[in-house]
C-alpha cells in the first residue's frame, strides 16, 4: 500500500508567510523597540567546552542527554506499568479493572506538577530514605559512577533522577494503559470466539492470538506518546533534575541572554521530537505495507 505525497495547496503558501512575517516582526521588535542585542556568538560554548585538548558536552547538551535518559527510561517504566494495567481493564476480572480504571482516572484527572511534587516529598523521600540510595551509591567503586553517569545521571543527582523517572512513568503509563485497552478491543470478538473453541486459555488467548494483532494498532501511538514523554520531561526540572529545560533556566539566570538560550532549546527539543516523529511514521509505514 503505498501513500499519496502531500501536494502543497495556496492556503499552506500563505501560513508559511504568515509564520515568517511574524518571526521577522518579532526580531525587528525586538531589535528596534526594545533595543535587545543579540549575543549568539555566546551560545556554542554553552553547547561543547574544550577540556584538555577534548571537546566535552557542556550544560546544553549535557541536559539534552539527561533528557534522552530520562525519556528512555520513563517510558520503559510506563511501558510496563501501560501493558500490566491496559491488560487489566479488558481482564475478566472486576477487581483488576477497578483498580487500572481508579489508576487512569486519578493519574489523567491529576496536574503532573502535583503528582511530581507527591512522588518526590513523599514517595521518594520514604523510599530512598529506606533503602539509603545516596550512600549507597556513593559507596560504589569508581567504574561504576562511570557506568551510571552514562546510563543514569550523576551519582549525586540518582535520588532526583529515580523520583523523575517514576513519576513520569506512572504519568505517562496512563496514557499507555488506554492506548493497549483501545488494541485490544480493536481485535474482532469473533478472535476471541475462535482462539477459545480450539481450547485455548484466557492467558494464551491474549499470548498468542490477540495480542500479536492488537501490536499494529499499538506501536504508533506508543511511538507518539514517546514524543509527548519528551515534552513531559521538561517539567521536572522543578525537582532540580539537571535536564534540558533546568540548564536553560540555570544558564538564563546567570548570562541574561533569554532569547538566545530559549530558542537553542527550542530548536534542540524541536530536532529531537521531529527525528522520533520521523522514526515514528517509518514504522507506522512499515506495518501498514506488512498488512
Amino acid at each position: 500500500m503505498q501513500h499519496k505525497r502531500y501536494k502543497p495547496v495556496l492556503l499552506d503558501y500563505i501560513l508559511l508567510a504568515l509564520i515568517g512575517g511574524g518571526i521577522l516582526y518579532f526580531y525587528w521588535q525586538l531589535e528596534n523597540e526594545l533595543q535587545y542585542e543579540w549575543s549568539w556568538e555566546t551560545i556554542p560554548q554553552f553547547l561543547l567546552k574544550n577540556s584538555n585538548g577534548t571537546w566535552e558536552p557542556n550544560f546544553l547538551l549535557e541536559g539534552l542527554f539527561t533528557t534522552i535518559r530520562l525519556s528512555i527510561w520513563a517510558t520503559l517504566l510506563a511501558s510496563v506499568v501501560g501493558v500490566l494495567m491496559g491488560l487489566a481493564r479488558v481482564s475478566q476480572s472486576h477487581f483488576g479493572q477497578m483498580i487500572s480504571r481508579t489508576y487512569v482516572e486519578i493519574v489523567r484527572n491529576m496536574p503532573p506538577i502535583v503528582l511530581i511534587f507527591i512522588s518526590y516529598f513523599f514517595l521518594s523521600a520514604q523510599l530512598t530514605q529506606y533503602l539509603s540510595l545516596d550512600t549507597a551509591v556513593q559507596d560504589l567503586p569508581p567504574w561504576l559512577h562511570s557506568v551510571i553517569s552514562i546510563v543514569f545521571c550523576k551519582p549525586s543527582q540518582v535520588v532526583q533522577f529515580v523520583t523523575g523517572v517514576i513519576t513520569l512513568g506512572l504519568y505517562e503509563g496512563a496514557y499507555i494503559t488506554e492506548i493497549v485497552r483501545g488494541g485490544v478491543n480493536s481485535v474482532q470478538r469473533g478472535q476471541w470466539e475462535a482462539s477459545a473453541s480450539l481450547g485455548f486459555n484466557r492467558f494464551d488467548q491474549l499470548r498468542l492470538v490477540v495480542l500479536p494483532q492488537a501490536l499494529k494498532v499499538i506501536i504508533p501511538p506508543l511511538a507518539g506518546q514517546f514524543i509527548s514523554t519528551i515534552k513531559d520531561s521538561a517539567i521536572l526540572s522543578v525537582i532540580s533534575i539537571q535536564e534540558l529545560t533546568f540548564q536553560g533556566l540555570e544558564l538564563m539566570a546567570s548570562t541574561y541572554l533569554v532569547f538566545e538560550i530559549w530558542i537553542t532549546i527550542a530548536m534542540m527539543y524541536l530536532l529531537l521530537t521531529l527525528g522520533c516523529s520521523i522514526l515514528s511514521r517509518w514504522v507506522e509505514r512499515a506495518l501498514v505495507w506488512k498488512n
